[in-house]
């Protein structure tokens, strides 16, 4: 019996050794220690090499003869403490720093010291601040490192003490220590060991509450899992950083999962916990949820603070709900919940958000009379929704009483200023007011103040001034945004430097930045005014690349390209492919197709396309009727013109100046100059004005009928409105006078001509020729 017994004590010893051994591998002693490591993967001692642990068999063999001696080995290591070692001893080294002291060495070279020192702290749970003596000096040993154990035991000592600023930074430090370890987990550890002393639950609060003051959110809320299956839950106050911080990270999922937990364990949600999740619900928009966690929180008998208020208010004006919003603010203020500046500027921003200003105005005036003084948000509100809605004198107002009030702006006001001078083209007086916002606010450059006066100075074309404050941005050490490139862009097309645009595209694409669907059309409506098409072709490519789809504007556009450029066929290619995908067919599409179609003499094939607009739901407009009036009358079918321009009338659209100017022509070309010419009073009865198009018909055309007369009365009339006619209609009238042998006239007209500036050197060219 004695045998089993014997037998039963040495493989429990065994067995004992074992787990310590292998707990310091697998959970504890990751030693951060460049001396000694073990790991379940690798073993080393000073090496540089890591060799397997699994590989090494003397390695295995001489770890389980010392598990196999250490049952044994009585004399040198006792069960609890060395026995030349007593207690008194062990006090009297740590309390009189005699680390030197033989006993205290012996026990540091063993290479099981770690597990010693656990189990030297749990004897010294009577004494926490020798415990922590000893803890710190044994970290100072070098190729020494605590385990797991040992700072979790120590921990436990130091809370049983009430010694918190200790504990709570013994815990931290084993958490950074142990961080960055694969399966680490201090709560597990902590758990194990509660039972050194008698064991608070402030501890593993302490715990829960160092993780997430260190940012670990997902380690935090494992812990709390764990804290709440095993009955030890964190205080609310810790609850609520925890859900503060998770709000504030955009984890909103999480954070209301841990509010329901909470709820569901038993820790009675505080008027702050509510604040918390109420005000995130609001900033997400999720009105409803935040309106049902207001009624809980009544229910559970707290009283919502203004905070409360303030959260519901906003969220309810954010989302338009401003009926809603100023129910709660006046419930607020019946409960006796006295408004603040912040509860005023959230009804303020949301008034004008939604163009309620003078609601707006409203509680600015009643903050005043109610002895609130405004702050800079308050003022900046204000002045940024009278820039957006254009009244400037009434910003600037704000803005001097703003000042007055002893506030200095901040950047969004002057942000907002810039931007509303640079909209107007006031571009002096935002660079005057961007310059007066970095000396004042002792603010930088950034990159929505530059966006605005970029764009602002790209619109009103002063490109120089523009590239200088772009070059001023990257020396701040500002990197332009897709916005800053677009203003630069559009400002350089607009200049007519395309090339300095296209290298500007090529350095945004390097960047890695992406071009936006306008800009993308932009630069191919540039591209084909330059009759660019291959460049625009590929720029279309790209655009599908980058999974952006075209739009009807950027087809329509290449397709007028295509016509312009004599290539009709690819221009219903492109028709084609935007029914392929789906992409809306609008009626400024069939406006230039049947204009593409008449200019390149298939008029059918536009009379045909016309009668299909039906098909797509769309009906022909003005543009579209004149365009194909236009192709009728030059292709010699004026007749068809003629009900066409009649069919307009029946369907009570009002034919413009070019509509008339195309039907004129096409009578004056077929000798119809009386029909042409009441088309002309048609026109001035209607009360529209002759161009410089209409005009040059009139002359032409009814010079070429012999009705030099009629054609020089409206030659005269045109310079006398200062609708100069160019070098060909000069030429052609003259010409004309000396066919019909009016040389007397036509001498005197091109004097005349050239006395106006009109015409030059003509009597070397044209006057010869006739007169022969």
């Amino acid at each position: 019996m004695k045998l089993i017994e014997a037998a039963f004590s040495f493989f429990s010893k065994m067995l004992f050794s074992l787990r310590s051994l292998f707990n310091i591998s697998r959970r504890i002693p990751h030693r951060v220690s460049p001396t000694i490591s073990l790991n379940p993967n690798h073993f080393s001692l000073n090496q540089p090499s890591n060799p397997s642990f699994i590989s090494c068999p003397l390695i295995w063999f001489t770890g389980f003869l010392c598990i196999i001696r250490y049952p044994f080995v009585s004399k040198t290591y006792p069960n609890n403490i060395f026995l030349n070692i007593s207690r008194d001893s062990l006090h009297k080294i740590i309390l009189l720093d005699q680390w030197d002291d033989p006993k205290i060495v012996n026990l540091f070279d063993s290479a099981l010291a770690p597990i010693w020192v656990s189990r030297v702290l749990v004897e010294l749970k009577e004494d926490p601040r020798l415990a922590l003596k000893l803890f710190k000096w044994a970290k100072t040993r070098t190729g020494f490192c605590h385990t797991t154990e040992s700072y979790c035991i120590l921990v436990h000592i130091l809370f049983y003490w009430k010694m918190y600023i200790d504990a709570n930074y013994t815990l931290k430090e084993l958490i950074l220590l142990n961080r960055t370890l694969p399966g680490f987990d201090a709560f597990d550890v902590l758990w194990s060991t509660r039972n050194v002393c008698v064991y608070a639950f402030g501890v593993f609060d302490a715990l829960f509450s160092n993780l997430v003051d260190l940012g670990m959110l997902e380690e935090a809320n494992r812990c709390f899992s764990k804290m709440k299956r095993f009955r030890v839950l964190p205080k609310v106050r810790s609850c609520n950083t925890f859900l503060h911080r998770l709000s504030k990270s955009g984890k909103g999922d999480l954070s209301m999962k841990l509010f329901r937990d909470m709820v569901g364990a038993g820790i009675a949600p505080s008027v702050f916990t509510f604040n918390i999740v109420i005000d995130y619900m609001c900033k997400e928009g999720d009105i409803d949820t935040a309106k049902s966690l207001f009624e809980q929180m009544k229910q559970w008998g707290l009283i919502p603070d203004i905070v409360t208020y303030n959260s519901l208010i906003d969220g309810y004006g954010k989302v338009g709900l401003l009926d809603e919003s100023l129910c709660i603010f006046e419930e607020m203020k019946d409960v006796g919940c006295k408004p603040d500046v912040i509860t005023y500027n959230a009804l303020i921003n949301c008034f004008c958000k939604f163009d309620r200003m003078p609601r707006a105005f409203q509680f600015f005036c009643e903050m005043r009379n109610n002895e609130m003084k405004p702050n800079v948000v308050t003022y900046s509100t204000l002045i940024d929704a009278l820039c957006k809605e254009g009244m400037m004198q009434q910003a600037i107002k704000f803005f001097v009483d703003m000042r007055r009030m002893g506030l200095l702006p901040n950047e969004f006001t002057y942000t907002s200023l810039i931007d509303a001078n640079c909209k107007v083209g006031n571009l002096d007086e935002a660079l005057k007011l961007a310059n007066e916002m970095l000396q004042e606010t002792g603010t930088e450059l950034n990159i929505v103040t530059c966006t605005s006066i970029l764009d602002g100075l790209c619109e009103g074309g002063r490109m120089k001034e523009a590239d200088e404050v772009f070059r001023a941005m990257l020396n701040a050490g500002i990197t332009p945004n897709q916005q800053v490139y677009t203003a630069l862009i559009h400002g350089y097309i607009k200049d007519k430097k395309l090339e300095v645009a296209m290298e500007l595209y090529k350095e945004m694409k390097e960047k890695n930045i992406k071009a936006d669907l306008p800009l993308y059309g932009t630069i191919i409506w540039s591209l084909c005014n330059q009759s660019k098409l291959e460049e625009s072709k590929l720029l279309l490519s790209e655009m599908k690349e980058y999974g952006l789809s075209p739009n009807p504007v950027i087809f329509t556009m290449l397709m007028d390209a295509y016509f312009k450029a004599g290539k009709p066929s690819e221009a219903l290619s492109l028709l084609h492919e935007m029914l392929d995908l789906s992409i809306e067919v609008t009626t400024v599409t069939f406006c230039v197709l049947i204009d593409g179609l008449c200019k390149s003499g298939s008029v059918q094939q536009a009379i045909d396309y016309f009668d299909r607009m039906p098909d797509f739901g769309l009906q022909p407009n003005v543009a579209v009727y004149t365009a194909l009036i236009d192709g009728l009358s030059k292709n010699n079918c004026i007749e068809t013109a003629k009900k066409l321009f009649d069919e307009m009338l029946d369907r009570d659209m009002i034919p413009d100046t070019t509509a008339y100017t195309a039907l004129i022509d096409g009578n004056l070309k077929h000798g119809n100059f009386q029909e042409a010419l009441n088309l002309q009073n048609r026109m001035i009865e209607v009360g529209l004005d002759l161009d410089l198009n209409a005009y040059t018909s009139l002359v032409w055309g009814l010079s070429q009928c012999g009705q030099l007369k009629q054609a020089r009365t409206f030659f005269n009339e045109m310079i006398g409105r200062g609708i100069l006619p160019d070098h060909v209609l000069c030429i052609c009238l003259l010409k004309k006078h000396y066919e019909l042998g009016n040389i007397d006239e036509a001498t005197e007209l091109q004097n005349e001509m050239m006395g106006r500036g009109l015409l030059t050197g003509f009597s070397n060219y044209a006057v010869p020729n006739v007169q022969t």
